[in-house]
């Protein structure tokens, strides 16, 4: 399962994530840093990557486009990367089933508080 990082997440959960998400990316190293969403969006669907972002956007964008490609919004605040890696580590499992999941376009995941 390949995701694509968001620029409002760090750059270092590919490298983080390595283990759990092999062949992840980040929107810099693709070219996508500043560009609209559609064209993350866009890259995204023709790379079969899920979106992973704490933008609101990408939550909108899957209610009116539908998947593919799939987005994992993430509600985790002020967060750090060690925490959203942590995170991701432990959803493993559930980040399988949502991809799996022809039914589901949005993956909500909360912080543990």
């Amino acid at each position: 399962m390949k995701l694509l990082f968001d620029e409002n997440l760090s750059p270092y959960l590919v490298e983080k994530l390595a283990g759990d998400y092999p062949d992840s990316l980040h929107v810099r190293s693709v070219g996508l840093c500043g560009q609209d969403d559609a064209a993350v969006w866009e890259y995204a669907r023709q790379n079969d990557l899920l979106i992973v972002s704490k933008d609101n956007d990408f939550r909108q964008l899957i209610f009116l486009k539908g998947p593919p490609p799939k987005v994992v919004w993430l509600s985790v605040g002020n967060a750090g990367t060690e925490a959203i890696c942590q995170l991701l580590k432990d959803k493993r499992p559930v980040l399988e089933a949502f991809k799996a999941d022809p039914d589901t376009g949005l993956l909500p995941l909360e912080a543990v508080r």
